[in-house]
């Protein structure tokens, strides 16, 4: 359904995206995950014609970016980060002015709109003006804006930034109703339980590049990540994780708690603990953190997501 290869764009002497490639079959729901300024945000207004690239080849429902943007502009929606609304205006009149743009007929768009604001939890509120709404309405405004079309791949930037829990958790139930029905979806995060839950398959990229891709398990088992035994002390001297070190060289200290890496936590639980209790520790508390993916983002880029 989406293909995209070699794509590269520059911002002035800024080099925003180096030449990425991905593929996204149709029905599937893609996490694109990267911290602040990896190249997320660029690399979906690429794919939505909002901006053009330097280089590289964008093709959507099998139409080039570059040689039918109309065509691939009817197949796709997008909810941007931004909201994209008439505070003056209710949100059915909203609604109806963004269907006219994608020129879906009257009686049909009508129709449509009672179908997406009854979907969006909106049914009661879509005669009130959007300045009345929270945040959180006015995201699912702006995501019901994006489906009036039908459109057979849907872009979603960071959707749930800011919004109270009870949006956030209707927005994943559409999400998740739109793919079981055979939607194509993008999904932006910085949050990594909505790309453990949300996504078939996830893309994490960096400075501009891909730099892992695959389901939550082809990830787990890629390159030689390890689960981590998360230890706190009373008593942890420079003396005693000196003591720990010279028998245990996989591990960091972080003020009265120790992390000990291993390939086999459930193997090498009781030898820590025995170690432990050789030099005098004194534990306080003992986590297990397996791998997931966060684990898996902050190894491969060092950094933790963010909200902007």
């Amino acid at each position: 359904m989406i293909n995209v290869s070699n794509l590269r764009k520059t911002f002035d002497t800024i080099e925003a995206l180096k030449g990425i490639s991905f593929n996204i079959p149709q029905g599937e729901c893609y996490g694109l995950l990267g911290p602040n300024g990896a190249g997320k945000t660029t690399t979906i207004s690429i794919m939505s014609t909002l901006i053009e690239p330097n280089e590289g080849k964008v093709s959507i429902a099998g139409y080039d970016l570059k040689k039918n943007p109309l065509e691939c502009k009817k197949n796709i929606g997008v909810v941007t980060q931004e909201i994209a609304l008439y505070n003056e205006l209710p949100a059915y009149d909203n609604l109806l002015f963004w269907g006219g743009l994608y020129n879906v007929p009257k009686l049909e768009l009508k129709a449509r709109i009672d179908e997406i604001v009854n979907l969006l939890g909106l049914t009661d509120r879509k005669n009130d003006k959007v300045k009345t709404y929270s945040g959180g309405m006015k995201r699912r405004v702006n995501i019901a804006s994006a489906l009036l079309h039908r459109p057979k791949v849907l872009f979603m930037d960071e959707p749930t930034v800011g919004i109270d829990p009870q949006s956030r958790n209707l927005i994943f139930e559409v999400v998740e109703k739109l793919h079981k029905e055979g939607m194509t979806i993008v999904y932006t995060s910085h949050y990594m339980e909505e790309a453990e839950r949300l996504c078939d398959r996830i893309g994490i990229i960096d400075n501009g590049e891909i730099i892992a891709q695959g389901t939550l398990d082809e990830l787990r088992t890629s390159g030689s990540m390890k689960e981590t035994v998360v230890i706190s002390f009373t008593n942890l001297t420079d003396e005693r994780y000196t003591a720990i070190v010279n028998d245990w060289n996989d591990l960091q200290r972080f003020d009265d708690a120790i992390h000990f890496y291993s390939m086999n936590i459930q193997g090498d639980l009781s030898k820590i603990i025995l170690k432990c209790n050789e030099v005098g520790l004194d534990i306080i508390h003992i986590d297990i953190r397996k791998i997931n993916l966060e684990t898996i983002f902050l190894s491969l880029t060092g950094k933790q997501l963010r909200d902007k």
